[in-house]
C-alpha cells in the first residue's frame, strides 16, 4: 500500500458543504450484545453485519439504519471518526460507496481514500512529545498497577495510545479514577468504554482531526455522534451533535447545549442519528 496522501489545498467543492464525523463502535455500528433488542423476537430488526472478525460475525447494523447511511453519505461529507486503529479499521465496510476520508486512532491518522497521510501523523506525533510523558512511561505504570486478577490483555495502537482489556466485573472503579489522576498531569486522559480501560495522550483528539478534514473539504458546518468520553471533544467541536441513551457519556450525564441527548439506546439509537443527521442536513 502507498504511503503518501495529498495535503495541498483542496479546491472548494459546490456541494457538499456539510461534514458528519460520526463515531462508529455503539453510536453507528453494534455487537450482538450491545443492540440492546428489547422487543419480542418476532418484532427484531433485520440485520446487516458489517464486520467479520476471527472468520465470524461482530458487528452490525439495522437494514433500517444502512439505508439511512447510504442517504446520509449521498447528501454529506460523511467521515468515519473511530479510536480503532487503521486495521481494526479496515474491517469494517459501511453500506454505500467508501467514504473519501476516514479518522482513525482517535485523530492519530487521516485516510484519504484508504491511504494514509503521513504529514499529518507527524504533526499529531510532534505534538503529543512536546506536551505528553512517553508511551514508555505509561506502559510501565499500567504494567505496575493492573491487577492480573481482572487484567484479560495489554494492547498498545498505532504506536499512539494504549489500552487494557479487562474483566469488567472484577474492575475496581477506584483504580480507573486512580489511573486517571494519575495521568492527567502527564498530558494523558483515561477513559473506560465496556470492557476497554484506554489511556491517550490529551492532544490526541478526534476532534483536531475533523477541523483538517473539514478545511480539506471545504465544509461549512459540522456534525458529529458518539456515547463515549473520546467522543466529547469532537462533540464539542461540531456546530450540532447527538449522544445515545447509552454509553459512557449518558452514564455521567454529559451534556452541552448544542448536543441532543437522545433517549434511544442500542441499535435504534443508531437509526435515530441518521435520522437526526438527514434532517440537520437538509435544514
Amino acid at each position: 500500500m502507498s504511503t503518501d496522501a495529498s495535503t495541498t489545498a483542496p479546491p472548494t467543492p459546490a456541494a457538499p458543504t456539510t461534514l458528519v464525523a460520526s463515531d462508529l463502535d455503539r453510536t453507528l455500528i453494534y455487537s450482538a450484545a450491545s443492540l440492546d433488542l428489547a422487543m419480542p423476537d418476532a418484532e427484531a430488526p433485520r440485520l446487516l453485519c458489517v464486520e467479520v472478525y476471527g472468520h465470524k460475525p461482530l458487528s452490525y447494523m439495522t437494514e433500517t439504519a444502512a439505508a439511512l447511511l447510504t442517504e446520509v453519505a449521498a447528501s454529506t461529507v460523511f467521515v468515519p471518526t473511530t479510536t480503532r486503529t487503521r486495521e481494526q479499521y479496515g474491517r469494517i465496510h459501511l453500506p454505500g460507496p467508501a467514504p473519501r476520508y476516514a479518522i482513525c486512532a482517535n485523530g492519530g491518522h487521516i485516510l484519504v481514500d484508504g491511504v494514509f497521510d503521513p504529514d499529518w501523523q507527524r504533526q499529531v506525533e510532534n505534538r503529543i512529545a512536546a506536551e505528553c510523558a512517553p508511551l514508555t512511561e505509561i506502559r510501565a505504570h499500567l504494567a505496575t498497577t493492573a491487577d492480573p486478577a481482572w487484567l484479560l490483555k495489554e494492547r498498545i495502537a498505532e504506536d499512539l495510545f494504549a489500552y487494557l482489556v479487562v474483566e469488567r466485573s472484577l474492575l475496581p472503579e477506584e483504580w480507573v479514577k486512580e489511573l486517571a489522576a494519575w495521568a492527567r498531569p502527564r498530558g494523558w486522559t483515561v477513559s473506560l468504554q465496556g470492557r476497554k480501560v484506554y489511556a491517550v495522550p490529551a492532544p490526541l483528539t478526534k476532534s483536531a482531526a475533523m477541523r483538517e478534514v473539514a478545511r480539506r473539504t471545504g465544509a461549512t458546518r459540522t456534525f458529529a455522534a458518539g456515547d463515549s468520553l473520546l467522543d466529547a471533544d469532537l462533540l464539542l467541536a461540531a456546530d450540532l451533535g447527538w449522544r445515545p441513551g447509552h454509553g459512557e457519556l449518558a452514564d455521567e450525564g454529559w451534556r452541552a447545549p448544542h448536543v441532543t441527548a437522545l433517549e434511544e439506546r442500542g441499535g435504534a439509537a443508531g437509526e435515530e442519528i441518521l435520522r437526526r443527521f438527514l434532517a440537520a442536513a437538509a435544514a
